[in-house]
This record gives C-alpha cells, sequence and structure tokens, in this order.
C-alpha cells in the first residue's frame, strides 16, 4: 500500500474520511499539514462520533487525536514495545522533520491479531431460510453451503469466530437441513457445532426458543449470510459495558438519492427542491450480541423475528445498544449484487 494513501488534512469531512479508511482497510488515517503529523484518526473515533449523533460533515479536526504517538526512526526497535503499551494498533515513523516516512502495524509487522481478549461466548448461526432472494442457486444448495471462494459462507463464519476464541456454535436449520449437516460430517471439526431442527419455519428468532436450556451465557447471534470485519471481543466488551440486553452491530450506510427532491407544504405548495440529497443511516447488519435471559422472551412454537423482540424491549424501556462499523466491514451476499461485491472485497474472482 502507498503511504500517501493514508494521508489526509484536517479540514477534510468526516463522511470522507469513513470512505478512506474502508478503501485502505487500515483503521487509520494520518492527518498532515505541511509535510507535518498533526494527528490521527481511527475507526474507534469515527465509532464514538457516530454514538454521539455526530454529524459526519463536520471536519476531521474536531475528532482527531492531536497528540498522537509516534516515534522516531531509529527507535523502531521499539515500535513492539510501544504498540502494546499503548494498546494501539500502528505508530507512525517520523524524520527529524517530523514528517512521515513510514508506519508499523501490528498486524502486519508482528504476524498476530492486536490486543484482544480471547473468548468462549456460544455463538448461534440463523440457518434455516429458503435464501429465496438467491434463486436459481438455492434450489440445489441451501444458503449457508453457497460457496464464497472454496469455502461455504457459513464456514467462513464459523472461523472468523473460532479466530477469536469460540468454540460452541449452534446452527437452525430447516431448509435442506440434512445437505448441512451432511457437509459438517464429513470432516473433523475443532469446535462444538449442534442444531436446533426447526420442523417448520420460525423466523428470525422463533427457534431461539429451543435454545433455552442449552444456552447459558452471552451469546453472538448471526445471520447465515454475512461477514463482518471488526473485533468481536470489543463487540463483547462495549455490549456488557453499557448493560445491554441486546447490542446490534450495524453498518453506516451513505445514501445519494439521484434526483431533485422536492419538500412541499401543507397547502401543497413547493417549499424547497433540494437537488440530489445526501443521507446517512445506521442499518442492521444481521450480527447481534444477547444475554441469555432473552430467551425467556421468546414465545414457543410461533413464527417470531428479532425485530418484535428488540421492539418490545424498546417499549419496556430495556437497554438496547448498538454497536457502528463501517460499509466496508460489512459483507453481505444476500442478494446476487451483495455477492458479487462480497467476492470481489475478499479478493476472490
Amino acid at each position: 500500500m502507498n503511504l500517501q494513501e493514508l494521508f489526509i488534512n484536517k479540514e477534510m469531512q468526516i463522511k470522507d474520511a469513513i470512505k478512506r479508511l474502508d478503501e485502505t482497510a487500515k483503521k487509520i488515517l494520518l492527518v498532515i499539514e505541511n509535510n507535518i503529523l498533526v494527528g490521527v484518526i481511527t475507526d474507534g473515533d469515527i465509532r464514538r462520533w457516530i454514538l454521539k449523533n455526530g454529524n459526519l460533515k463536520e471536519q476531521v479536526n474536531i475528532i482527531m487525536a492531536k497528540n498522537p504517538k509516534f516515534i522516531f526512526k531509529e527507535d523502531i526497535k521499539n515500535a513492539k514495545r510501544i504498540l502494546k503499551e499503548y494498546s494501539i494498533e500502528a505508530i507512525p515513523v517520523l524524520n527529524e522533520k517530523k514528517e512521515v516516512i513510514d508506519i508499523i502495524f501490528w498486524n502486519d509487522n508482528f504476524n498476530r491479531r492486536f490486543n484482544y481478549t480471547k473468548m468462549n461466548n456460544p455463538v448461534v448461526i440463523m440457518a434455516g431460510g429458503k435464501g429465496a432472494r438467491l434463486d436459481p442457486y438455492t434450489k440445489i444448495l441451501p444458503k449457508p453451503l453457497i460457496p464464497i471462494g472454496d469455502t461455504p459462507i457459513v464456514e467462513r463464519i464459523i472461523n472468523r469466530f473460532i479466530d477469536y476464541g469460540c468454540k460452541d456454535f449452534y446452527m437452525t436449520v430447516n431448509y435442506k437441513k440434512n445437505m448441512i449437516k451432511a457437509y459438517f460430517n464429513e470432516f473433523e471439526k475443532k469446535y462444538n457445532l449442534s442444531y436446533i431442527d426447526e420442523e417448520k419455519p420460525l423466523g428470525t428468532a422463533g427457534s431461539l426458543y429451543l435454545l433455552k436450556d442449552k444456552v447459558k451465557d452471552t451469546f453472538f447471534l448471526s445471520n447465515c449470510d454475512i461477514l463482518i470485519e471488526g473485533n468481536y471481543s470489543d463487540m463483547l466488551k462495549y455490549h456488557k459495558d453499557i448493560g445491554a440486553k441486546i447490542t446490534l452491530v450495524s453498518s453506516l450506510k451513505h445514501y445519494i438519492i439521484p434526483y431533485g427532491v422536492i419538500h412541499i407544504n401543507g397547502d401543497s405548495n413547493v417549499k424547497k427542491m433540494e437537488e440530489k440529497p445526501e443521507y446517512d443511516f445506521l442499518v442492521n447488519t444481521g450480527m447481534y450480541i444477547l444475554e441469555s435471559e432473552v430467551l425467556n422472551d421468546i414465545p414457543e412454537d410461533k413464527f417470531f423475528h428479532i425485530t418484535e423482540l428488540i421492539n418490545n424491549y424498546i417499549k419496556k424501556g430495556e437497554k438496547i445498544g448498538v454497536y457502528p462499523i463501517s460499509e466496508g466491514s460489512w459483507l453481505d451476499m444476500g442478494q446476487f449484487k451483495e455477492m458479487e461485491i462480497m467476492l470481489e472485497r475478499l479478493g476472490i474472482k
């Protein structure tokens, strides 16, 4: 990667910085003024700003770290110690003029994931649907087994959780469930996989009732057609810190209306015209963190969506959290177009 791709100026809008973070996939941008490092922006800075409901059209200088950690080139030998000491994933390298000449990344240089807590929380994967939006593929294969490259999507989901220490998996199955079971029975697994058989379609949460006596700890819930790039242990810590019953992993989506939008008043008169307005929304990715006690609020043998559960809790005043990730950190293969994007981002042809 060209180092210059990480350079931005402090007048850049936050929404443009988010886009650059997605493009570089390095979780950090360096704010440069007259070739001198004046600040850094990380995905964590962006997340905190979104959670404050901050305006994404503001300039990055209001959220950047103005006294970032750095090392001089003669101190590169100390990079690992400094990264670990300050719990940071990257550190710029400066010359005597304080110009950035390099950047040291923990993951790239020390060949391991950075600073995450191993966890062994259960993971539930919702894999019972028909995948109608991927017809005719799903007439032949159940959606969880559709290959992304040479690996089925559901196996990729499992592997990401295994990286963080998870080893107890539950998969809700219904459509072509014998084919799913046959696939996983063909090889030796280093994790535990149990199936929750739906005798009939039960929606995105109805089958969770069948886990009441099995899952006793905080657990992850994931759709079977998404890949989430992020620090799963940090998501769990955030969920615990805010005391939520459910935390939604959400993605920031930016939309541009490609037309002039007409606003009218109560007299049917045009109030104003807005040319190609832009909007930002936090949308549901299909990955959640739930306390096991929520299983007591799932109705028995009833078609029930998780959105119903969440809205019930909101009405009761229960804590529902949200953990934002960038648009590029959420890969969805629910439709053909999204599947093509997933393959492209994963570098699979």
